[in-house]
C-alpha cells in the first residue's frame, strides 16, 4: 500500500499491487488493474518511487510503513539494499 493525495488534498491509500499505469495529462492519473482512475497531486516519478520503496521492503520481507510512523521499520526513502 502507498499514500498519495487527491487533488483536493485529502490521503488516501492505493493497494500498490493493484496499479497497472501511472501517467501524466497534465495531472498524474493513476489506473487500477480493475479499470478505476484515481487523480493524485503526486508526479509520475514519485509514484514510482513509491512503488520502488514499498516493492522493495515486500522483497525483505519487512513489514512496510511510511517514514515517521513506525520506527525500525522499512519506509521511503531509507538506505535499501536488496540483496542484504
Amino acid at each position: 500500500m502507498i499514500k498519495v493525495n487527491r487533488l483536493d488534498q485529502k490521503e488516501i491509500v492505493v493497494n500498490a499491487e493493484l496499479i497497472e499505469t501511472v501517467e501524466a495529462t497534465p495531472d498524474t492519473i493513476i489506473t487500477l488493474t480493475t479499470g478505476r482512475k484515481i487523480l493524485v497531486r503526486q508526479g509520475v516519478d514519485e509514484v514510482i518511487q513509491k512503488v520502488i520503496d514499498y516493492r522493495r521492503c515486500i522483497a525483505r520481507g519487512m513489514p512496510f510503513a511510511h517514514s515517521g510512523e513506525v520506527p525500525g521499520r522499512c519506509g521511503p526513502g531509507e538506505d535499501q539494499d536488496v540483496g542484504a
